[in-house]
C-alpha cells in the first residue's frame, strides 16, 4: 500500500465529495461578512484570511475560498499522518483539522495513536474534540459523529 507521502510527489491529495459536503453542512454559509465569536470577519464557509465588513460573495466564490482553504489542511494531514489511509479517513481528519487547526492535530493523542497502527481508536479520539474549554457543544458532538461515521465508511 502506498504511503501518503509518496502520493504527494505524485500529486498532492484531496478530500473527497464526502467530506467537502460534511464541511460544508458543519461549518454553515454566509454569504456576507460577519464577525465570529472569536471577533474575525469571516464569510463563506468559515473563511477569515481576507474576509471583510461588508463583504458580499456568490455561492460559487465560496465553494472557491473553502477549496483554496483546504488545501493547506490537506497537505498537514498527508505529511502528518505516517500510514495509509483510504478516501474516506482522509477526508474525515481534513475535516477535523480545518476545524481544530494544524497545530492542536500535530500534538493530538489521535495523531499518535493513528501513527502506531491504530485505526480503531480514531472514532473515540475525534470525540474528545467536542469542547470549547470546559463546555461541550452540541454541535462539536454531532459534527465528530459525523466524522467517525466517514472515518468507518470503506467507500
Amino acid at each position: 500500500m502506498m504511503k501518503n507521502r509518496d502520493k504527494l510527489k505524485r500529486g498532492a491529495r484531496r478530500i473527497n465529495a464526502a467530506g467537502l459536503a460534511l464541511i460544508k453542512a458543519y461549518e454553515g454559509l454566509s454569504l456576507r461578512a460577519y464577525r465570529c465569536p472569536a471577533g474575525l470577519w469571516t464569510i463563506g464557509y468559515g473563511h477569515t484570511a481576507t474576509a471583510t465588513p461588508g463583504q458580499e460573495l456568490r455561492e460559487e466564490q465560496a465553494d472557491a475560498l473553502l477549496l483554496h482553504d483546504l488545501r493547506g489542511f490537506e497537505k498537514a494531514v498527508a505529511e502528518l499522518v505516517q500510514v495509509p489511509l483510504n478516501d474516506n479517513q482522509f477526508a474525515a481528519l481534513v475535516s477535523l483539522v480545518f476545524n481544530i487547526g494544524i497545530a492542536a492535530f500535530s500534538r493530538s493523542t489521535l495523531l499518535k495513536r493513528l501513527n502506531a497502527g491504530d485505526y480503531d481508536k480514531v472514532p473515540g479520539e475525534l470525540m474528545r474534540w467536542t469542547k470549547t474549554g470546559t463546555l461541550e457543544l452540541p454541535g462539536l458532538v454531532r459534527r465528530r459523529t459525523a466524522e467517525g461515521d466517514l472515518w468507518m465508511r470503506t467507500n
